[in-house]
């Protein structure tokens, strides 16, 4: 199981990876223009935080093949391991498979549909990022299309991993793990959530109330 966070908030990802078992981060475009800093200076920044043994994702913005294949390229200058995000369009799968060759590790993008981030898993793409949340936003079922490309990949090309993103909710997360998906990315407000029940809160404070009015200090000394 992989675990990662969708961000390019620096500072989110030095606070939680202590505390988060995630593998690493991913990005996209969107994502990084919300921020002040450029491509590069965040990738450097996120691989001081996670280490070497963790795994990067940042996306190519070019429509035209040769060119995804391009900045792929110079963005693996920057991040000798990372994986390149690549749309799964015309253009994004003539891209994949040249990586592919190339044996450069990739993840088709921007998936809405099964039939679509299968010819990406076809192509050579060592994941698929199917946006749950963006299809439940358009009226469709992201679970059941997660659940959809998991069987078929586990049926046809079962070195492929379905690392799904764009969560609104736990419960989605939770229902993507319980669909068979070996690799996600939370944004860090989502993931947090998981930690964030009030219930915890006040078990806590029972005990501490129980403790203290029984021995009178709050630790064990």
């Amino acid at each position: 199981m992989e675990f990662y966070l969708d961000t390019a908030d620096v500072a989110a990802v030095e606070r939680l990876a202590g505390v988060l078992p995630i593998k690493g981060v991913t990005t996209n475009p969107s994502i990084v223009a919300r921020g002040k800093s450029d491509i590069y200076s965040v990738l450097r920044d996120m691989q001081a935080i996670i280490g070497t043994e963790g795994q990067l994702f940042a996306q190519v913005m070019s429509r035209d093949p040769d060119v995804m294949v391009e900045e792929a390229l110079k963005l693996r200058e920057v991040i000798p391991s990372l994986v390149v995000k690549v749309p799964v369009t015309h253009a994004g799968l003539s891209a994949i498979r040249q990586l592919t060759v190339l044996d450069i590790p990739t993840l088709g993008t921007a998936v809405y549909g099964a039939g679509q981030g299968f010819y990406a898993a076809l192509a050579g793409a060592r994941y698929i990022a199917p946006y749950v949340n963006r299809i439940d936003a358009q009226g469709g079922d992201g679970i059941a299309l997660v659940k959809e490309l998991q069987t078929l990949i586990n049926l046809h090309s079962p070195q492929t991993q379905v690392l799904a993103a764009s969560f609104r909710t736990p419960r989605q997360v939770l229902d993507c793990l319980l669909a068979g998906c070996r690799a996600i990315t939370v944004d860090p407000a989502v993931a947090e959530l998981f930690l964030q029940d009030p219930a915890v809160e006040d078990a806590l404070n029972r005990f501490d109330h129980d403790w203290q009015a029984r021995f009178g200090h709050a630790d064990l000394g």
